[in-house]
């Protein structure tokens, strides 16, 4: 009588292989109830959500990157809680979250939806790949070549067709281009410095790009027009495309530490510069989908707060207590709709995701592009 192994067709060898690979790309969906807390703020009294549990590390995606789906009704975030730094799914309804990755070295930060927001990117030590959030199934797009360092920053297109980062080895670096279906990576244009943070327009074939505090640069796809934005003197912090892509938002701060620091919009078409508002000293910053309102963290020691700014009126309204040790790694942001304000702070622990509602202050928009 043949041995339990001879039982094995060659047939079922191979399926049973497939099915391994199949395993090894599609990671277990756990599932966790929710962690949310509600809680007065104590300086304004206002309702905060504390989404998640401080006694783990969870982050939001780049500020630039796509961390909230365009119905505003779920987010896409890094948490450790299962040992490692993984991609998660937060229901913004009920708080429920799930497991959406089982990768190595993932960088939270590098998280992006599509634009379609049925997919998302992120890099995994020297790995980028894409995973579809209804199998969840990884596809590997690119590995970094021996010899050269990912630079900080990832990001997807508008028309969702490529992702965009740079690389570096030694002093230089270059800003690489890959599909996101099929296609061979490609070399925008390179530097002789290190750039970072590069960020697609939306409605141009053009790139932003940064030289770290320094400069900001823009370059044609095609990698033509490579040149520094002409901005007000002083360091650059964050900045961003408005979604309409005709301007670049961004926080100007000056020399002198007694000065203010201000969020400044450039047009590039125009190559014009000009004040948007005065802060009360933010260290980060975003924006609704018109920019007509402003969310910032300040970083007054006295007042660690998470502001909203009018651009109209030029006036602030403090929403809350952000109390973070580091207020530049808060990143305020709002959803789609304006109607809720989200940031991460690490008051309460490790660094833990909140929330705030703001529809009886902030005008609700239909986000048709996001």
């Amino acid at each position: 009588m043949p041995g339990p192994a001879r039982l094995w067709s060659r047939r079922s060898l191979l399926l049973s292989g497939f099915a391994a690979r199949l395993m090894a790309q599609k990671p277990p969906a756990a599932t966790f109830p929710s962690d949310w807390k509600r809680y007065p703020d104590p300086t304004t009294e206002l309702e905060v959500y504390q989404l998640t549990d401080p006694a783990h590390t969870s982050t939001l995606p780049a500020y630039y990157n796509r961390a909230l789906a365009r119905s505003s009704g779920w987010m896409l975030f890094c948490c450790d809680r299962g040992g490692s730094p993984q991609a998660f799914r937060m229901d913004l309804r009920n708080g429920q979250t799930r497991q959406l990755s089982e990768a190595q070295e993932l960088d939270g930060a590098s998280l992006t939806l599509t634009p379609d927001n049925r997919s998302f990117c992120n890099f995994a030590g020297r790995s980028l790949s894409i995973a579809t959030l209804l199998t969840l199934r990884s596809r590997e797009l690119y590995s970094i070549p021996e010899g050269w360092e990912r630079c900080p920053g990832l990001s997807v297109g508008p028309d969702g067709t490529h992702a965009v980062f740079a690389e570096r080895r030694g002093e230089g670096s270059r800003l690489r281009m890959v599909p996101l279906a099929q296609g061979a990576a490609r070399t925008v244009v390179e530097t002789p410095f290190v750039m970072s943070d590069p960020i697609a327009r939306p409605m141009r074939a053009q790139i932003l790009f940064r030289q770290g505090a320094e400069a900001l640069w823009m370059v044609n796809a095609d990698g033509s027009q490579k040149r520094p934005l002409k901005l007000a003197s002083g360091r650059i912090g964050p900045a961003n495309w408005a979604a309409d892509g005709k301007t670049v938002l961004y926080l100007n701060i000056p020399d002198d530490p007694a000065q203010l620091r201000a969020i400044r919009e450039f047009t590039p078409d125009t190559n014009t510069d000009k004040l948007v508002a005065k802060t009360s000293q933010f260290a980060h910053f975003g924006f609704n989908t018109n920019t007509s309102v402003f969310v910032g963290a300040s970083r007054n020691a006295a007042s660690p707060t998470i502001l909203l700014l009018l651009r109209v009126a030029r006036r602030e309204f403090t929403l809350c207590e952000h109390k973070a040790s580091r207020p530049e790694t808060v990143a305020p942001l709002f959803a789609p709709d304006s109607q809720r304000v989200y940031f991460q702070s690490d008051q309460h622990g490790k660094s833990a995701l909140y929330g705030m509602h703001v529809e009886r202050l902030v005008e609700k928009i239909e986000a048709e592009t996001y």
